[in-house]
């Protein structure tokens, strides 16, 4: 406001000269967005000159006085001046919004169509009878426009039009304009007009547009009124779900009767004491309702928990899938009553469960907003559902997948709540998990070829996890016991592995085919070497033997010896191609030619150093791979480390026992696959068995039920200790 003479300013907007006029409008945009300056401008009289410039002159002029007016009307203030000279009160009708409305239709300039639909909307969220007003009984919110829009029925069709506009900011200003409608027309305490406006944007495509936008790159222009309209659609499917079914409402009559037209209903005719008269009344199928799934023959009942919003996604799916409605219901009318598919119970649970996973009544605008001010746009994923927008759609694929598993696990009506659980599982692994950008038709194909197997892979998952949120420290702490139990199971195992003894071979076969070479004739296998742990397992017996014994033999017949004392680490190479996870972190290096290895098979070769005088050393070579050194003794470093046994193990199981048995000899980590999978399973196996002593009235939460917050206990009167488990339920 510094340096800007508002007296001046204003008289300037009064001027009889268009540019003069132009460039006063032009400085009061920049500058009225201040409150003191606001107050001076229009205690100087500048509102009247400026709701002259917006109603009677046109060009960047008027683009200048309509972003100054809405800039204005945001701060709440001057609502008394622009009421009397634009909204009524003057003998001039709504001649502001009839002005903005005619800009809005008529007018291609783009700068123009943003400040005529700011004004808009600054006028429609105007809170209306309020004390601050002059004029309490003053049209407002959609009321204000609705003799406008009479005359301009093409209005709200233009609005929606703007949506798709290569102009983001007109884009945005279109969908804010949206918004205040919408949640004008939520508000209202006329409940007939809310319907129908909605119905109104559902058939001008207003869904589908906003869809495109938030999968589209212009979201970060668009963000705020894009959130909005999503919290916007979430109140409205709050505000259908709080409204309680009376049949004394024609809309309701109305739903319930085309969902029983759309049966196909028959009648059942009387009978009559004359069989050949054709004119005997028909009636009624006793079982009129409970024949399209609801529990008894008053279905207002039925939606008690969904209220309206179930109705309309019952009546929606039965209108638009007739042909299907009716043969499902000819398949289970084929059916016994336990197996019968409840579909209107069915449709309601599926609304339910949509309702919870879209957190409906979490819709905080004000929240949302700070959010989205706060986050990166990589947050946009989380913020923005799409799929929200295609509720419909969801509710009939969530319908869908509820029959095919209803048919796929054989169930009958009293499973109805584990079928629920399966869909709600399944429509959060597929809806939950959908990205921002993916198609609404992607996801009804994933609800629809979902697998059911993975499916209660998830549920158990799942409840994994359930149990992890409830017990998660002694969950935590009880696994680390079990895990340290099993490794020292599997270490004992291992080591009476090498206790008990085993054959290798002393070196691996050469090539079945090709040339032979001089090298090959070394490698030919021709002795076995045994080897066992001592009893006191200090020393490692073993002895070359030219073929193996049927009998183990004893240790008094192995005249070598290795003390482990002195042995520094124990290598190994690359277990097999299959299981690689099972060998060492690197791969030795290879002398081998590429032809030798397409036919030699992998072997793995186990090799132990340790520390020898100097004078004794005669080191052989070795292929090793990762070292896993082992902390010698302070003589060591008087000595020098060298190979002193090499193993061949033929198989991997051999090669796991005795690679992570010596390991743990030397209270070292296993580090083969096998033996790690053997430790895991172990520990496994001993956490389901400690659950097993969990009663269910340890679950605290988990456990609903009777007065206590559990099931009935059942009575063990006249039993006696001659009973099972029955682990699966039948």
């Amino acid at each position: 406001m510094e340096g800007t003479n508002i007296h001046e300013l204003v008289e300037r907007l009064g001027s009889s000269e268009d540019a003069v006029r132009k460039m006063a409008a032009f400085r009061l945009q920049s500058n009225i967005g201040d409150p003191s300056f606001a107050d001076i401008f229009i205690s100087e009289g500048g509102l009247d000159k400026l709701m002259n410039l917006v109603m009677n002159t046109n060009g960047n002029t008027l683009a200048y006085a309509l972003s100054s007016l809405s800039r204005l009307l945001e701060l709440d203030t001057g609502w008394d001046h622009v009421e009397k000279l634009g909204l009524g009160g003057d003998g001039r009708g709504s001649g502001l919004v009839k002005r903005a409305v005619e800009l809005i239709i008529k007018h291609p300039l783009v700068n123009i169509l943003r400040g005529a639909m700011s004004v808009l909307v600054a006028i429609v969220s105007h809170p209306y009878n309020t004390g601050r007003s002059s004029s309490p009984t003053a049209p407002a919110g959609l009321r204000a426009l609705k003799p406008t829009i009479a005359m301009y029925p093409q209005f709200l069709e233009m609005i929606v039009s703007r949506l798709s506009s290569a102009d983001h900011a007109l884009c945005a200003n279109a969908l804010q304009l949206i918004n205040a409608l919408t949640r004008d027309a939520i508000s209202d305490e006329v409940e007939s007009e809310f319907p129908k406006f909605v119905k109104k944007l559902q058939e001008l495509g207003v869904y589908k547009s906003v869809y495109v936008l938030m999968q589209s790159s212009a979201l970060q222009d668009l963000a705020h009124p894009l959130i909005e309209f999503q919290v916007l659609m979430k109140v409205q499917i709050q505000k259908w779900r709080d409204t309680a079914i009376d049949l004394e409402r024609p809309e309701h009559r109305r739903a319930l009767k085309s969902i029983h037209l759309a049966s196909n209903p028959e009648r059942i005719p009387e009978t009559s004491p004359n069989p050949d008269s054709q004119d005997h009344p028909k009636k009624h199928n006793p079982e009129k309702w409970r024949r399209l799934g609801f529990e008894t023959e008053h279905p207002a009942a039925g939606f008690d928990e969904m209220g309206y919003l179930g109705m309309i996604d019952l009546t929606d799916y039965t209108i638009t899938h007739q042909e299907e409605f009716q043969r499902v219901l000819l398949e289970q009318a084929n059916q016994p009553p336990e197996k019968r598919c409840p579909i209107a119970r069915a449709s309601l649970q599926v609304t339910a469960v949509l309702y919870e996973h879209f957190e409906v009544e979490k819709s905080d605008l004000e929240d949302a907003k700070s959010y989205l001010a706060l986050e990166s746009r990589v947050s946009f994923d989380k913020v923005f559902k799409p799929l929200l927008l295609h509720w419909q759609r969801l509710h009939v694929a969530g319908l869908h997948a509820f029959f095919r598993l209803w048919k796929a696990t054989g169930a009958e009506v009293e499973d109805l709540s584990k079928i629920v659980e399966l869909v709600r599982i399944l429509i959060e692994s597929v809806v939950g998990s959908a990205s921002r950008t993916k198609d609404i038709a992607e996801a009804e194909e994933e609800l629809q070829d979902f697998d059911y197997q993975r499916l209660r892979e998830l549920q158990m998952e799942l409840m994994e996890l359930t149990y992890e949120d409830v017990w998660g420290q002694h969950l935590r702490q009880m696994r680390d016991e079990l895990q340290g139990e099993a490794l020292q199971f599997v270490r004992e195992q291992r080591i009476r592995c090498l206790l008990a003894g085993a054959w290798f071979p002393n070196s691996s076969a050469r090539a079945e085919d090709g040339p032979v070479h001089s090298s090959d004739l070394k490698s030919v296998p021709t002795s076995f070497r045994y080897i066992q742990l001592s009893h006191n397992r200090r020393h490692l017996h073993w002895a070359d033997f030219d073929s193996k014994l049927e009998q183990h033999p004893d240790l008094e017949e192995l005249p070598e010896k290795i003390d482990l004392a002195t042995v520094s680490s124990v290598v190994s190479n690359v277990s097999a191609p299959s299981d690689s996870s099972s060998s060492s972190s690197s791969s030795p290096s290879s002398s081998r030619s590429p032809s030798t290895s397409r036919h030699q098979p992998s072997t793995t070769t186990i090799t132990i150093h340790g520390y020898i005088p100097s004078s004794n050393d005669t080191p052989r070579a070795s292929r090793t791979a990762a070292t896993h050194s082992h902390t010698p003794s302070k003589s060591s470093h008087h000595q020098k480390e060298t190979v002193l046994l090499t193993l061949h193990p033929t198989t991997q199981s051999l090669a796991s026992e005795w690679l992570d048995g010596l390991l743990m000899l030397l209270n070292q980590q296993p580090i083969t696959a096998e033996t790690n999978r053997l430790v895991n399973t172990i520990s496994g196996y001993g956490l389901k068995i400690r659950l097993l002593n969990v009663r269910f009235d340890d679950l605290g939460p988990l456990g609903e039920g009777e007065e206590e917050g559990g099931p009935e206990v059942p009575s063990r009167e006249g039993l006696d200790e001659n009973y099972y488990y029955d682990v699966f339920g039948g």
